[in-house]
């Protein structure tokens, strides 16, 4: 991206592109094998499938690796491979009807478990959103439209808690420390949660319409102090310090339309990436005070159709993953 708050176009050799046969919604980075990329299908139907891609920064090019292409029962709502360098193997989570894991080989796939977060049935609520703790990587948190967040130990394959953690559906979850996460739901609320008392969450911010619901939550790895989080059909970023409550510490208003997806940069506490239905993804880098007049991005990218996701993996902190239609690109930032 061009360090300018025009609209700008990277180089050529700065944008990789995979063109899928079907829409894409959710993806993911290896931090194992960071040439590796996962992408989901979103596709309305039960078939979908989940293709792992091969990218390379030397040639520029991402290619599917067919023998590591498997079915995916509903479109996967979100694709994590295993947080940690030195994990004993590859695994990538998926979340959609259960929590699946999946062993990623050299040339083959395995269904490692389905976890049902449902105490008294065989289905389970879909489920919107997980977070893969990179503290304690044995846990998983879902989010689910059944109100609750559920913790998983995924090396036992058990609950370890199922909390209800909001009045209505819970969209998103982000893990800050070890035994501390957060999530945002359909009743407009931020919620804070400790795993040491677990009767008790903290209410940190709250839609100023009411009833607006938050769709997505990015907790600050680099400074556990500010959150972001995004509101239905609005063109803003929220930007939370967890010290005062309440009121954000900065708005972001530049989009022209509703922003789907935001990233805090890997390694630096000041930057993040949004992106949305104006087909653009923006980096912004948050000063210290914010001006009387707001903040502009400090780059731009325009995409060729709205922006459906975006991820920034501490793997490839230079790289920025973004989806829209059947495209996947990789922005060199």
């Amino acid at each position: 991206m061009e360090n300018s708050t025009q609209e700008s176009h990277p180089r050529p050799e700065n944008v990789v592109t995979y063109e899928s046969p079907y829409p894409i919604y959710a993806m993911a980075i290896s931090a194992v094998n960071r040439r590796r990329v996962a992408v989901g299908s979103f596709i309305e139907e039960l078939k979908n499938r989940v293709d792992i891609l091969s990218f390379s920064e030397d040639s520029s090019s991402l290619k599917p690796v067919p023998s590591l292409s498997f079915d995916h029962p509903y479109p996967p709502t979100k694709l994590l491979f295993h947080p940690s360098v030195s994990a004993p193997s590859n695994l990538l989570a998926s979340s959609g009807d259960f929590l699946r894991l999946w062993e990623v080989k050299d040339s083959s796939i395995a269904a490692v478990s389905m976890l049902n977060n449902s105490k008294t049935s065989e289905y389970s609520a879909p489920l919107t959103s997980f977070d893969w703790n990179e503290v304690e990587p044995r846990r998983i948190g879902t989010s689910s439209i059944d109100t609750t967040c559920t913790i998983w130990d995924v090396e036992k394959g058990v609950v370890e808690t199922q909390l209800i953690a909001h009045d209505k559906e819970v969209y998103d979850i982000a893990w800050g420390e070890a035994g501390v996460f957060a999530s945002v739901s359909a009743d407009g609320s931020v919620r804070i949660f400790d795993l040491r008392d677990k009767e008790h969450s903290t209410i940190i911010y709250e839609s100023p319409m009411p009833d607006t619901p938050l769709l997505r939550l990015a907790w600050n790895k680099q400074d556990l102090r500010y959150m972001a989080t995004i509101l239905m059909d609005s063109n803003k970023i929220v930007i939370l310090d967890i010290r005062s409550p309440t009121m954000p510490v900065a708005e972001l208003e530049r989009h022209s339309a509703s922003v789907n997806a935001i990233a805090w940069a890997p390694q630096s506490a000041r930057h993040i990436c949004s992106a949305g239905d104006d087909a653009q993804a923006l980096l912004w880098e948050l000063p210290t005070v914010a001006g009387p007049n707001g903040i502009d991005p400090m780059s731009m990218y325009s995409a060729g159709a709205e922006i459906n996701q975006l991820q920034w993996s501490a793997a490839q902190p230079d790289w920025i993953a973004v989806a829209f239609a059947n495209k996947m690109q990789m922005l060199k930032v």
